[in-house]
């Protein structure tokens, strides 16, 4: 069987496995965040907590009780990491002070950057109790805020957007755990370990001694992907034969990290009683992923049959085709994980996972923050579309004003911000440059990835960039907090005025946002907004080096 003919069907099976799952995923999850009934588990945690689960918050509490939670959550980790040493498990795992601000921040903020190698920067006890439990709870979060924000949409003339701690424990119990146990499992079956073995030295076929590490890896592996958080148990990420051993397990991973946000948008569908408003963005965040697939497998087969051979850094287990379809779907989500080395990929193809990301990581983005990032450019897209045809922009009945556009164009604006701005310290900055494996503009791609990667919650990194240092340590993790926390608030506060809003009827004037004419302009918006903001850094970078 050919590479080509292999590619496309394992492209067509996950892609068959989404669509068999969009529906009964998508409608329960609908269900579980509008049920009325409090699970006997769940009863129990809110009395732990000293939670009402029948009380709601207005979009304020709403948004300090997310930023409240999880900056605890970045206190408990730091200190964990930072007294790693005289917990059980140390096995002499060690980590510097900013390295480990860096770190978590990254987990609580389901970014996953790995400033440190995973075997050695920590230990067991720290990767299962410290790492994996956030790897839990942040998409928890995420989804959360998704849920509100469509609360918003829905309801009329109210105040409240629900209950953060109860959609938190209903997301972690109805939805992520059930799946990552089930995908543990499975990828348990497909040959990935899951030991607390000591490590061992073993003497390779040159002649040399290497360490062989063990590690609950199974179980981090499924929320790793699930959660789209993309923190690897060892530095080679998906790479390493212990997290990612076969072409099965392979596609098992692809298909967790997208399998919730390509079913939330049926979700989105129900739970505003009109279908065809989740075909609409799952059509626009099907179209941007297959578009951006596109381009990097093209790109990477081209490179492949050159005169060198194009292959240095790809996982020459699985070949070109799945090397790009795993980068394409890390990128398009949050998750950053990686089953081949972005560094080494062409021009063109390291520059379409870079776009993805640019993008705003929406297609299908992260859990949660993939559909409330469509959302945003939905109501971008109606607002530009009414001035256009002079009709005032409605979305599922709710006006776009003056308030609710600033706030979509403030939390749009977030990461462009952050990632031109930081991007273009880095490449004054000695404590950046220095750092940089490559110079021209291929030195600029590996920094502007590594901002970019961070502002967008990815954690993916362009691999030689070594950004282990007190200066890059700690302006990733200020990207990593504000990437994350910004746009959450603004997201929330848009909410809170949508839900204050009554639900105006439709009219002859209303402009449709279930038609194929509407994808396409949805589609036109996020590329043409994406480009004007990265064009001309684009050109510098990748663009550029394609063209040398």
């Amino acid at each position: 069987m050919s590479d080509t003919v292999s590619g496309l069907l394992t492209i067509a099976v996950l892609v068959a496995a989404l669509a068999i799952v969009h529906v009964p995923l998508g409608n329960w999850m609908a269900k579980v965040f509008t049920d009325e009934k409090h699970w006997r588990g769940e009863r129990l945690v809110y009395r732990l907590v000293r939670v009402d689960p029948t009380s709601e918050q207005r979009w304020t509490a709403y948004a300090v009780a997310v930023v409240a939670f999880s900056v605890v959550g970045i206190v408990l980790l730091f200190l964990i990491l930072v007294f790693q040493g005289v917990l059980p498990l140390a096995r002499g795992a060690a980590m510097n002070v900013d390295t480990a601000v860096n770190t978590a921040v990254s987990f609580v903020t389901n970014t996953n950057w790995q400033s440190y190698a995973g075997e050695a920067g920590t230990s067991p006890f720290v990767q299962t109790v410290g790492l994996t439990v956030q790897n839990f709870v942040s998409p928890a979060v995420g989804l959360a805020v998704a849920v509100a924000l469509v609360r918003g949409l829905v309801r009329s003339s109210a105040a409240a957007l629900g209950n953060f701690w109860v959609d938190l424990v209903r997301g972690l119990f109805r939805v992520i755990v059930p799946i990552a146990l089930v995908g543990a499992v499975v990828l348990l079956l497909g040959g990935i370990i899951q030991n607390l073995t000591e490590p061992t030295t073993v003497t390779t076929l040159a002649g040399g001694h290497q360490v062989i590490q063990g590690g609950l890896v199974a179980s981090q592996e499924a929320i790793k992907e699930l959660g789209t958080n993309g923190g690897g148990y060892f530095n080679a990420n998906s790479a390493h034969p212990f997290e990612n051993p076969n072409a099965f397990t392979n596609l098992i991973e692809v298909f967790l990290l997208l399998v919730i946000p390509f079913s939330l948008p049926r979700t989105y569908g129900v739970m505003v009683g009109d279908r065809r408003q989740g075909w609409t963005v799952q059509g626009f965040m099907a179209t941007l992923w297959v578009l951006m697939l596109t381009v990097v497998t093209w790109s990477e087969v081209h490179a492949a049959s050159g005169p060198l051979g194009g292959m240095e850094g790809k996982e020459l287990r699985f070949g070109v085709w799945p090397s790009a379809l795993f980068a394409t779907s890390t990128t398009a989500t949050s998750t950053g994980a990686v089953n081949s080395m972005h560094e080494s990929f062409s021009a063109l193809g390291g520059g379409g996972a870079l776009f993805n990301m640019m993008l705003g990581e929406l297609s299908p983005g992260g859990v949660g923050t993939g559909l409330y990032s469509a959302l945003l450019v939905a109501i971008l897209t109606v607002f530009l579309a009414g001035l256009m045809v002079g009709r005032t922009p409605e979305l599922l009945g709710k006006q776009i004003g003056r308030r609710e556009i600033t706030l979509t164009a403030l939390a749009v604006l977030v990461m462009p911000t952050l990632v031109l701005a930081f991007t273009g310290i880095g490449m004054v900055a000695p404590l950046v440059s220095s750092q940089m494996l490559a110079t021209g503009p291929h030195g600029l791609t590996e920094v502007m990835y590594a901002y970019t990667s961070v502002a967008n919650n990815n954690g993916s990194a362009f691999a030689g960039l070594s950004a282990d240092t007190p200066y890059t340590n700690l302006t990733l993790a200020l990207c990593m907090f504000v990437g994350r926390f910004a746009p959450i608030v603004l997201v929330l506060a848009l909410a809170g005025s949508l839900v204050a809003q009554r639900r105006r009827p439709v009219t002859a004037g209303t402009l449709p946002t279930h038609t194929p004419t509407f994808i396409g302009l949805f589609v036109g918006v996020a590329v043409i907004v994406g480009g004007l903001t990265f064009f001309p850094a684009l050109a510098l970078g990748p663009l550029a080096e394609a063209l040398s």
